[in-house]
């Protein structure tokens, strides 16, 4: 993976931590909006320090576990933001713009294991 790339998605997973914290913040304070706020905050600003800790991996099999394991936060995120779009909880294009870079980060790091895994069987 390029340093670009390294950089680009190491700004896009803080950003995208920033936007689910900004998104909890405006949730209303009933239950059902907080116990679906605090899983998503929890899933989602964990994306980034998967991918950091993917960024100092020592070996190709550490590199894609990290990877699939911010993968598997963000497919939870998702569903976590699907919830809330059915519950109303927010904006609808608020959720949905989430959700577009959620399915975004998705498929670069996909692409990522991907190419490391390539390598890696030669």
């Amino acid at each position: 993976m390029s340093s670009e790339s390294r950089s680009d998605l190491l700004d896009r997973t803080r950003e995208f931590a920033l936007q689910v914290i900004r998104l909890y913040s405006i949730l209303p304070k009933t239950a059902v909006a907080q116990v679906i706020g605090k899983q998503m905050l929890r899933s989602g600003t964990s994306v980034g320090a998967h991918y950091r800790k993917a960024v100092r991996s020592r070996s190709d099999a550490e590199f894609i576990s990290k990877l699939e394991g911010a993968q598997q936060e963000l497919e939870e995120t998702l569903y976590w933001l699907e919830l809330a779009l059915a519950e109303r909880l927010a904006p609808a294009g608020r959720l949905q713009t989430l959700s577009r870079e959620a399915n975004e980060l998705m498929a670069m790091l996909a692409a990522s294991v991907k190419t490391v895994k390539r390598r890696s069987c030669g």
